[in-house]
């Protein structure tokens, strides 16, 4: 059902994707092998905690961490936090592993890291609702379509 939301959202982007299947991996190496990408093309999305019921999506590099003080900077805020597994779950709709903006069960807004843009026909593998699944996309029609907002907020 997840896979299905996600899937049909990137549809719905008018995005070209392919979809890869895969059991559990044990590294980024690893995901990034069976994926068909570089270790720094597959992307983690986080959701992040402003308050109560206020969430955003942060998209960053397989390789590199959210810098706390940039991000939090940023959005003009002194706190932050990550949600625990279920209410990323609620606010999302997916389990943590498999969180992904596109079919989310609320537009969070998105922020992506600046070091996922500036390369013309650059993929990105995301993931796509379900464990193992994952979905390849171009970054930059990717972002555009999700509205996110770039930024350095990677360390």
């Amino acid at each position: 059902m997840s896979e299905e939301r996600a899937l049909a959202a990137v549809e719905a982007a008018g995005l070209a994707y392919a979809v890869t299947r895969h059991g559990r991996v044990g590294s980024l190496e690893e995901a990034a092998r069976v994926r068909g990408v570089q270790p720094r093309d597959i992307v983690k999305t986080m959701v992040v905690r402003r308050g109560d019921g206020d969430h955003l999506f942060v998209l960053v590099p397989g390789d590199r961490e959210i810098a706390w003080p940039k991000l939090r900077a940023l959005l003009g805020v002194s706190r932050l936090s990550m949600p625990d597994a279920a209410t990323a779950k609620e606010a999302t709709g997916y389990e943590r592993g498999t969180i992904t903006p596109f079919g989310s069960t609320t537009a969070w807004p998105v922020v992506a890291d600046e070091s996922l843009t500036g390369e013309p026909g650059r993929r990105i593998s995301l993931g796509a609702g379900a464990h193992g699944v994952a979905v390849t996309v171009d970054a930059e029609a990717a972002l555009a379509a999700l509205d996110a907002r770039v930024a350095d907020v990677t360390g």
